[in-house]
């Protein structure tokens, strides 16, 4: 699109300045981040087989129109269309989550996560894969948008025939497997037609709650370092264009797909044998994919243009290493509360992705000169800092233990205790009056 050298000549070529590029690429998370908290209540309301259908047919129909309305408004039209595909995509975590806590069972939800959350790097290595020979075919670079369309059009026709919001509406499990589901989750009949409030003031007193949010905040500073500047790094510092290489830019993405399995295996093997319990089993993971990355930024700030491979090799370790987080902190979120998990995850989620918009402007005030080594070195010392403090808040404070305010019936176990305090306060005072 705006490097005619890579793509079919027949097709318009955009002298799009770097300015322009920016806002283009950043102008997905404007929108992302409004929908996150509406997301938690719509899927709630709506369940998630039909608000994940929303933003995926959105996504379909936003991607097929793309090409039309670059050729009509340029990078200002493209920018406007991201905007609008990230307000329907901010809806999609929250209901990810909502869905894996109503299907998974404790034993099998490390498994079912990371099938889950390894779909976006798959889908980021296949996409890198095909998107050049796409471009270069007689699609043009408008074909890789009319594919993505045509990929997401064919999963919501999937999604509408096998999906369903909960093992007992589904038609395609068995009474076994469905008891299995629900009993596993301590549900009883008739669960899922209840509407469980939500115990605002005891989220936001809980202690657990804010060490989640906290690891995970920190985890979207140090994406929006590891996956946005260290590329700008690399060609400032070590003079590599690792951007028009699709081998080093899928490589991150391949080492998190396939590490992803690596942590599930590990997982599964220590759950099985009993070596550790599920808290010490998440914050051990998470340690290694934090603390980890934070040891290989370091290092990367470190090498100069004569050692290149040496700076690849650290960067795919470091998206490697960073995969653990699914199993380390994100399934945290339906260990402590499977009942408002979505909600949940729209609050953690959505603050955390406030940090892919400031970091770069953080980066920008540190970074004067792109070429300066020692400038890139306090910003990747910067993100290590932060991964190191976010992960030790959460080995201190943080817990898989399902939250107390978590239950259907808490507000009701909140009266009878309120109730019972005033009856032995009452009685106490009795026994005062007698004994005086």
């Amino acid at each position: 699109m705006t490097d005619a050298a890579t793509t079919n000549l027949d097709f318009p070529e955009y002298d799009w300045t770097g300015a322009q590029k920016s806002y283009v690429l950043s102008s997905f998370y404007w929108g992302y981040i409004i929908t996150q908290f509406p997301a938690g209540f719509l899927v709630r309301r709506f369940g998630a087989k039909s608000v994940l259908f929303i933003p995926t047919f959105a996504t379909a129909i936003l991607s097929a129109l793309t090409p039309f309305c670059i050729s009509w408004g340029g990078w200002k039209a493209f920018s406007v269309i991201r905007v609008v595909a990230g307000l329907f995509q901010g809806l999609i975590f929250p209901c990810i989550h909502e869905h894996l806590a109503k299907w998974s069972p404790p034993e099998d939800r490390n498994r079912l996560g990371v099938f889950a959350y390894s779909g976006a790097d798959c889908g980021s290595v296949m996409a890198m894969a095909i998107s050049g020979l796409i471009a270069n075919s007689s699609m043009g670079w408008p074909g890789i948008f009319y594919v993505s369309a045509g990929i997401c059009g064919v999963w919501c026709l999937l999604w509408l025939t096998l999906g369903s919001n909960h093992a007992p509406s589904s038609h395609l499990i068995g009474s076994r497997e469905r008891d299995y589901i629900e009993r596993s989750m301590r549900r009883q009949d008739g669960f899922h037609a209840q509407k469980i409030p939500i115990p605002w003031r005891a989220i936001w007193s809980s202690v657990p709650f804010y060490a989640l949010l906290i690891v995970r905040s920190a985890q979207g500073w140090a994406n929006s370092t590891m996956q946005l500047q260290t590329p700008s790094y690399m060609h400032g510092v070590l003079e590599m264009d690792i951007k028009s290489n699709a081998l080093y830019s899928a490589l991150p993405f391949l080492a998190m797909w396939c590490m992803s399995y690596v942590y599930l295996v590990f997982a599964d093997v220590a759950m099985s044998r009993q070596w550790m319990s599920l808290t010490t089993l998440r914050k051990s993971i998470n340690t290694v994919s934090y603390w980890g990355p934070a040891a290989a930024l370091i290092g990367i700030g470190f090498l100069d243009k004569s050692q290149t491979s040496l700076a690849i090799t650290l960067m795919t370790i470091n998206a490697g290493l960073n995969a653990g987080s699914g199993i380390g902190s994100i399934l945290t979120i339906i260990d402590m509360s499977p009942n408002h998990s979505g909600m949940l995850m729209a609050i953690v989620n959505g603050i955390g992705n406030i940090f892919p918009l400031l970091t770069p402007l953080l980066v920008g005030v540190i970074v004067t000169d792109m070429g300066s080594r020692s400038q890139w070195q306090i910003v990747f010392g910067l993100t290590a800092v932060v991964f190191f403090l976010g992960n030790l808040v959460y080995i201190i404070w943080g817990t898989t233990d399902q939250q107390a305010w978590d239950a259907e019936d808490y507000f009701k176990q909140c009266t009878r205790n309120g109730h019972q305090l005033e009856q032995n306060h009452t009685t106490d005072r009795d026994n005062d009056s007698k004994t005086t």
